[in-house]
């Protein structure tokens, strides 16, 4: 249970509750305990020890019944003598609590004797190790036990003896407490948690629940909205561990500021919490380390979210010079800096590998920088598995030379969906890089051609959709397969007939590029329509659309604009319904992701003015007798109920009201 902090320390002691959390997957998996739990006969033994003579089975020969046993004899499953504090309590210097049951106690049956062995329905359940699958103890999941082990062997350096890695092993943290055990058992059992708690006479015990504070709350929904889609922060069950450190503090800030833009905290707090990690990050005394590099890059991501891409920009330009100079793009720096922590070097590489995405990412949607870091020579390996990384289960890393001659080295290997979406970005920047090309027959534009279409075609099977086979968003594949789409729409739509003059002023994003009309519907206008549409059949997978990446607010309205400027075609067929409902779907996405972000605000206001602007158009050619030349009447009537019940929801797509400050 998290434990409340102050608000005026802000840099790691809201990490109480993460660390609550850590400590009971950690006590469930540490040696000693699981020593105790495979040693019942020797825990009986010192029970008997320490039992008072009272108690003892030489003293009667049938043990008398209490009405009910304290939470620390039940999660023992040991007999208790109904005082307060009972005797084992009080040998233990344990906190002794009494809970009611749930039935009421009815007394012994009569002409029965009591198997000890049994256990009793108001006994809470099993909290030894063994069961460190049960959801019962606080922040435990569904598959916990491959969950990381943050004592022994698994997070020192290979090879080094254990007693030599102590200094680099996170600190075994504490065994759950009596009000966690309490609460736990309340979940299992389906009592709602109470704030009293009766003692053996009756009398009622204040329980003190905390409410999370508003930085705890930030934390938690920077791990549950944001991470996912920029997994290079420690996951939270290892950076508690070292939170404290002075170093984090910049990392934390950003957090902190990054999950109050999904919570309705209000914008004085909200804006408190950018100023405090904007000046950690800028100030005077900042280390220049790669947790800095972090922290600015969570800065990027939420700053270009929010309409402020020209400070975005300038803090990106920093960030790279300070990667650059600590060497995060080399081999060596993961393991000179990893503390010998397996956890942390996979960190580092997802920090430098997540940079290069984000700089390729903006050069791409607002065609105002250059991708610096395409031209840096990147020896760093590869990121493993999102599921390997949140357990703590690292594997043997791959490189980029691995990933791009898997198909000549002769070895069937399996990379991450982490490492496709890195290759998709470097599949962007020789886009970029690529000579000027003057025409559609142009060779360079059939070689970048030729890298989209075969990072599609060797793709695994597992990889081909964002979606896991259990239905969960897989968002690394997710953004490479949106990075795919959109640089085919960047290289095909120049040299397309689609003319842009209709969307001149969707401009949130980049600034409007000037395509021509042509009189032919050439490979090119193919290539781009049906990239656009494929971002749309993206917008319709079964997920939040908040759980993805803010870039893809800029993917969304790139695919508008080719959606609109076919639909202002004055030859486009008159059964333009699926078009249609592709620029509904834009607008709705839109309107979806402006309930965090201001950019995406921007682009749905701009998207739909243009959309109002083309059906006047429209409905000026209806007015032409031509346009119904070969329609029944039937087919007639359908055309303008269709044409007004659509439009009439783009000119009433009015945003969800925004109560997030």
């Amino acid at each position: 249970m998290a434990v409340n902090p102050s608000v005026s320390e802000p840099d790691g002691s809201s990490f109480s509750a993460f660390q609550n959390r850590a400590a009971s997957m950690s006590s469930a998996s540490s040696p000693s305990s699981q020593a105790q739990s495979t040693t019942p006969a020797a825990g009986v033994a010192d029970a008997e020890k320490s039992t008072p003579p009272d108690m003892s089975n030489d003293g009667r020969s049938r043990e008398s019944t209490v009405p009910a046993a304290c939470l620390a004899c039940r999660s023992k499953h040991l007999k208790c003598d109904g005082q307060t504090p009972c005797a084992r309590c009080v040998n233990t210097q344990n906190e002794c609590v009494y809970v009611a049951s749930r039935r009421g106690y009815k007394g012994p049956r009569r002409g029965t004797v009591q198997n000890p062995n049994k256990r009793q329905a108001t006994s809470p359940p099993d909290l030894s190790p063994s069961s460190s699958d049960c959801p019962m103890l606080l922040g435990a999941r569904t598959g916990s036990a491959n969950m990381p082990t943050v004592m022994g062997s698994t997070f020192g350096p290979p090879g080094i003896p254990a007693q030599d890695t102590q200094a680099t092993q996170f600190p075994q943290a504490q065994p759950p407490t009596n009000m966690q055990l309490y609460k736990s058992y309340c979940a299992v059992n389906g009592i709602e948690p109470s704030p009293w708690a009766a003692n053996q006479n009756g009398s009622r015990l204040t329980m003190h629940i905390p409410v999370p504070t508003t930085e705890e709350r930030c934390f938690d929904s920077f791990y549950h909205h944001f991470h996912a889609s920029h997994p290079f922060v420690l996951p939270p069950n290892f950076l508690s561990h070292i939170s404290k450190e002075a170093s984090l503090k910049p990392v934390l800030a950003a957090m902190r500021w990054i999950g109050s833009i999904f919570l309705d905290v209000g914008s004085p707090t909200r804006e408190r919490l950018f100023n405090e990690a904007f000046s950690l990050i800028c100030g005077p005394n900042r280390s220049k380390d790669g947790f800095l590099v972090q922290a600015m890059m969570l800065l990027i991501v939420g700053l270009d979210g929010s309409c402020q891409q020209d400070r975005a920009r300038s803090i990106l330009s920093e960030a790279e010079t300070f990667a650059l100079e600590l060497g995060l793009n080399t081999r060596e720096f993961a393991a000179n800096h990893g503390r010998g922590i397996p956890v942390l070097e996979e960190s580092w590489r997802r920090t430098w590998w997540d940079l290069f995405v984000i700089d390729g990412m903006v050069a791409g949607v607002h065609r105002a920088t250059n991708f610096l870091l395409f031209d840096v020579t990147a020896r760093a390996a590869l990121p493993c598995e999102e599921d390997q990384y949140m357990s703590g289960r690292i594997p043997i890393p791959l490189y980029l030379d691995d990933l791009e001659d898997q198909d000549f080295s002769g070895e069937d290997r399996e990379f991450s969906s982490f490492a496709y979406r890195v290759l998709c970005a470097r599949n962007l920047g020789k886009l970029m890089r690529a000579p000027p090309i003057f025409g559609p027959e142009d060779e360079n534009l059939g070689k970048i051609e030729t890298l989209l279409t075969n990072w599609r075609l060797h793709l695994p099977q597992s990889k081909r959709d964002a979606l896991q086979k259990n239905g969960q968003l897989d968002e690394m594949m997710f953004q490479a397969h949106m990075m795919n789409q959109a640089t085919s729409i960047m290289l095909h739509q120049p040299h397309s007939q689609l003319d842009s003059s209709p969307t001149q002023d969707i401009n949130s994003c980049a600034p409007h590029q000037a395509i021509p009309a042509g009189d032919l519907f050439n490979s090119h206008t193919r290539h781009t329509i049906e990239s656009a549409n494929s971002i749309s059949t993206m917008i319709t997978h079964r997920v939040s659309l908040l759980s993805h990446t803010h870039f893809f607010t800029c993917v969304i309205t790139l695919s508008s604009i080719v959606h609109l400027s076919r639909w202002a075609l004055f030859f486009i067929p008159h059964d333009d319904d699926d078009l249609r409902q592709q620029i509904r779907l834009n607008i709705g996405a839109l309107n979806r992701l402006s309930e965090v972000w201001g950019a995406a605000d921007r682009a749905r206001g701009q998207v739909k003015a243009v959309a109002q602007e083309i059906y006047k158009v429209k409905k000026q050619q209806r007015s032409n007798s031509q346009f119904w030349l070969g329609l029944s009447q039937e087919e007639m009537l359908n055309t303008i109920a269709t044409d007004d019940s659509i439009i009439n929801e783009i000119e009433n797509f009015e945003p969800i009201p925004n109560l997030l400050g």
